[in-house]
């Protein structure tokens, strides 16, 4: 989010509120960004919503006629979806990529003529990891996650490959 050098005025929308996204969602929202998530998922909506996003919608044309957002987050796996919430993008917006799709990304006329930016990011740099803690230390972010125990490891592989883990699967050695 830090790369995107949001401006107190600008909205924030997160796609991909999966394991990263949850988390890209809450610290947008603890820094003071108007934060909306983009997901199809309906059955996420409520949690989203605890997790402090200010709007759901389900894509670009919905994040476009809610008003649009100045940064996109993109923490999805999937650059389809990424592209679709692009979509809903403001002029001289910026979209950080988090999450790697296996199909091309295209980059649209529609978003060269509103000035739209891609950034690339792995992960921030260590100036912002003071900031990160502080958040975590002060409750305004969480992880949220299923945990299994050792001998169930098989059970939470499977649940991660399928998609159905909530965020993060966390395995303890009791």
């Amino acid at each position: 989010m830090r790369l995107a050098d949001p401006k107190p005025h600008e909205r924030i929308a997160v796609v991909g509120i999966g394991g990263l996204g949850h988390l890209a969602l809450q610290y947008s929202k603890a820094s003071g960004f108007e934060t909306i998530a983009v997901t199809q998922s309906k059955d996420k909506e409520k949690m989203i919503r605890d997790l402090g996003a200010d709007e759901v919608v389900a894509n670009g044309e919905k994040l476009m006629a809610a008003g649009g957002a100045d940064v996109l987050l993109a923490t999805s796996n999937s650059w389809s979806a990424t592209a679709e919430a692009a979509k809903g993008m403001r002029p001289d917006g910026r979209i950080i990529l988090m999450g790697v799709g296996h199909e091309p990304l295209n980059y649209t006329p529609e978003l060269m003529f509103r000035r739209v930016r891609l950034v690339g990011s792995s992960q921030n740099g260590p100036e912002y990891l003071y900031e990160a803690l502080d958040f975590v230390a002060k409750k305004k972010v969480r992880v949220v996650e299923e945990t299994y125990r050792l001998n169930e490891i098989a059970k939470a592989y499977d649940r991660v490959a399928d998609g159905k883990v909530r965020f993060r699967a966390v395995i303890t050695m009791d």
